[in-house]
């Protein structure tokens, strides 16, 4: 399409950023009326975007695709990402089901196995267009959306409170009811309360913060590394990508499972002190070091503690904001992920200011993202938790 670099950052940007800030409006809104609906428009909403993006590479794919159709292909590119959205609508329905006691292992679950499919798809996708060619790709994904959605429609259950408001039951009954069942959390209010009730705690800005350094900060690094591989040891495209998607993508997000059930077992602040503090070992064997195998432990160590962190952050959301679960998951997952757009100018700076050597002294980042969240958990732990 003949784009520029600024044309292009923002077309490849934009379904991260608007899936990003989804998550704010839409977990809220799951506090008003369940999760199910919420997440069938989110999801209703990514395939609009992707059935266009499809149609437009069907119809006009090589030769007619043409600078002229950039606004279009942006506007469905952007529908395509609202699908992201669907995080912060999870975690509150998953948080409405489930006891406090479990909330670590089971976000963990959900969390881990959900982000997944950036490593994942980082290895399969190339391998699935010199199959089928990039339309067909295009198709199959969107085949694979609509089969999760329906799949969703038909298993998906909100939790007893808000069955029962549907069925006409009056707030106060049905929070009875539904505690009689065995839930444990209820929304305060609706949307806006819920919203206004998180953006009012100091607590919640504490989660952002953290989720921010950790999410944001493994969104980053997912685009980052394979630059900083190709770059600095001068590995070469595949391999630099295999590696990130193996060694940081996949790593960072399955061990966020075993991350979430050492929160429930020593505490979420404990599990994000310590994870946080591996953050920053991480980020300064990056530092001093440009021996491949050297900097490769540096990188599992990042992948190692942001994953953790991620799963400590959620397993603290219920116990600190039990009276709008939905807001502060809308905030702390929209705010957090938008680290993934902050931080790479951040490191892209050092470049020019250093160079190639500024892909290493870049990871001071990190490192003072890791020395934050250790400030922020010792707070939360020794200050917050003990009023």
């Amino acid at each position: 399409m003949g784009l520029s670099g600024i044309l292009l950052g923002l077309l490849v940007g934009a379904p991260n950023l608007i899936g990003s800030l989804m998550r704010i409006p839409f977990g809220a809104w799951t506090d008003d009326v369940g999760a199910k609906k919420p997440f069938l428009i989110l999801f209703g909403l990514s395939i609009i975007g992707l059935a266009g993006l499809s149609t437009i590479l069907v119809l006009f794919y090589p030769d007619g695709l043409t600078r002229e159709m950039y606004p279009l292909i942006f506007i469905f590119g952007a529908l395509s990402g609202c699908g992201i959205g669907v995080f912060s609508v999870g975690t509150t329905q998953i948080a409405y089901w489930y006891p406090v006691e479990k909330q670590g292992t089971v976000q963990a679950i959900y969390a881990g196995l959900g982000n997944s499919s950036p490593g994942v798809f980082t290895v399969l996708i190339p391998v699935v267009i010199a199959a089928v060619g990039l339309t067909w790709t295009y198709v199959l994904w969107l085949a694979l959306l609509v089969a999760g959605m329906v799949l969703y429609a038909v298993v998906a259950v909100d939790s007893y409170y808000f069955q029962l408001r549907k069925q006409g039951v009056s707030a106060e009954k049905a929070e009875d009811r539904a505690r009689d069942l065995g839930q444990e959390l209820f929304p305060s209010g609706n949307a806006f309360q819920s919203l206004r009730e998180a953006a009012s705690l100091s607590r919640v800005w504490a989660l952002v913060a953290m989720y921010f350094a950790s999410l944001g900060g493994f969104l980053a690094l997912t685009v980052w590394f394979p630059s900083y591989w190709i770059s600095l040891p001068g590995l070469d495209a595949s391999t630099a990508g295999v590696l990130t998607a193996l060694a940081f993508i996949l790593l960072a997000t399955f061990i966020r499972i075993p991350g979430g059930r050492l929160s429930d077992r020593i505490g979420g602040e404990r599990t994000a002190i310590l994870s946080f503090s591996v953050i920053g070992m991480g980020a300064l064997v990056l530092m001093l070091t440009r021996d491949v195998i050297v900097a490769g432990g540096g990188m599992i160590l990042l992948a190692v503690g942001i994953g953790i962190a991620n799963a400590a952050v959620f397993q603290l959301l219920p116990h600190y904001v039990p009276e709008a679960i939905g807001g502060a998951s809308g905030l702390i997952g929209g705010l957090g992920a938008f680290g993934g757009f902050a931080i790479p100018p951040l490191l892209g700076l050092f470049v020019d200011l250093f160079g190639v050597t500024g892909y290493a002294t870049g990871f001071i980042v990190y490192l003072s993202l890791g020395m934050l969240g250790v400030g922020l958990s010792g707070l939360l732990y020794f200050v917050v938790d003990q009023k």
